[in-house]
């Protein structure tokens, strides 16, 4: 199933799936995923946001696509989104900027395919803040739940400290904080699930 732009659904979009520390071995271990679509007909789609590229790595794609390094002052990074079409670009921003093709996922944050992001950030404007996904994560109907059931992810209610998370640049820290956010000390995680 491969998700467009414009397929995106309300649902729980805007909301943090944090991997369970009991999701050990999998790719997706110790990730932060931004749910950007979820519905129980079409499935869900989420971005990754706390697997960084390193700058020369983000720089030489700017340059591929005739876009000019982002200045270092701007809150800006690029991401490994997730697995599912890798070669394809997301950005996550705030809502201070928008054109006709941003889509809005919640209040707070939209979501762009379009290149003029970039261009507007590399000259200065654009969005106070914007993360750029390389590929995204995707679940068919019905799979997020059941992972859900199975503990492997955990649930993040919208927040004001969702923002930090998703825009902020300590990659390495981003899961333990959004742990954090929602009360769990991973250290004193129980690996198992069963019924009273």
């Amino acid at each position: 199933m491969s998700f467009q732009i414009s397929d995106l659904k309300t649902g729980f979009a805007g909301h943090l799936l944090i991997a369970s520390p009991s999701l050990i071995g999998s790719p997706f271990s110790q990730t932060v995923v931004f749910l950007c679509v979820h519905s129980a007909e079409e499935g869900a789609m989420g971005i990754v946001i706390n697997r960084k590229l390193d700058s020369p790595s983000s720089d030489n794609l700017l340059k591929q696509l005739g876009i000019s390094p982002i200045p270092s002052h701007r809150n800006f990074s690029v991401c490994e989104g997730g697995p599912v079409e890798s070669s394809h670009g997301l950005v996550l921003h705030s809502t201070d900027w928008h054109e006709n093709s941003c889509i809005p996922v919640n209040d707070d944050v939209m979501l762009s395919a379009s290149l003029d992001i970039l261009r507007e950030l590399s000259e200065g404007g654009g969005p106070e803040k914007a993360i750029l996904a390389l590929g995204h994560a995707n679940w068919a109907p019905n799979q997020l739940e059941e992972e859900l059931k199975n503990n492997l992810w955990l649930f993040s209610p919208n927040t004001e400290f969702n923002e930090e998370i998703i825009y902020g640049t300590d990659y390495t820290q981003k899961w333990r904080k959004a742990l954090k956010a929602i009360h769990i000390d991973p250290s004193r995680f129980s690996y198992q699930s069963g019924h009273v």
